[in-house]
């Protein structure tokens, strides 16, 4: 059975598909916490969400000043663990790591100026999602297909709580949900990306 590790995933939305497939999901969220985490030699994919609170420009008026060395700590760690799962490069294929694919995603912000430019950066109304959320995504991986349609919502962070929900999700609060990937886009990244 393919393995796909999930980090950051407090709330496992980007590897639901893998997991309604067949895949073993492995999710570490803050009950282990990526930092203690040591993948095993065996994994398949990785899908990274670490918070984007510090990165995030909405974060203007935060009586908290922004930090983004703290915001640095567990992208850092994905990246620590992406990186140990490929150290190990099979004699056999000597041109490939038995890494299939990674990815690690962060909405349009400060963490650009930390990871360069991003292998993908899309809007959830290209992927089929009727909103904005400029979003940035780094990694190995396929491409997506788009299916664009006409956006008639406003931009993300100026939705209303109600109207931030997606099926299944709707017991989380206002910030959780933001912190959620476009279903449309986690469905289309696995098509490409099986």
């Amino acid at each position: 059975m393919k393995k796909v590790l999930h980090l950051c995933a407090d709330i496992g939305s980007d590897s639901k598909p893998y997991e309604e497939n067949g895949y073993e999901v492995i999710r570490i969220g803050k009950d282990i916490g990526v930092e203690n985490y040591h993948p095993p030699s065996d994994i398949y994919g990785i899908i990274a969400n670490p918070p984007c609170t510090e990165f995030s420009f909405a974060k203007t008026n935060s009586k908290i000043p922004r930090d983004l060395e703290r915001g640095m700590f567990l992208v850092k760690e994905c990246l620590r663990i992406i990186w140990e799962c490929q150290y190990q490069i099979p004699y056999e294929t000597a041109k490939k790591t038995t890494l299939k694919f990674w990815m690690l995603e962060n909405p349009f912000g400060f963490l650009r100026r930390f990871l360069g430019h991003p292998t993908l950066v899309y809007q959830p109304y290209e992927y089929g999602d009727n909103y904005k959320k400029k979003t940035c995504v780094w990694g190995f991986f396929n491409i997506p297909k788009r299916n664009p349609i006409e956006c008639t919502m406003p931009k993300f962070d100026k939705l209303k709580t109600k109207q931030i929900h997606y099926d299944g999700y709707e017991h989380l609060t206002r910030q959780e949900r933001r912190s959620i990937s476009s279903p449309s886009f986690v469905k289309a990244f696995y098509e490409a990306n099986k």
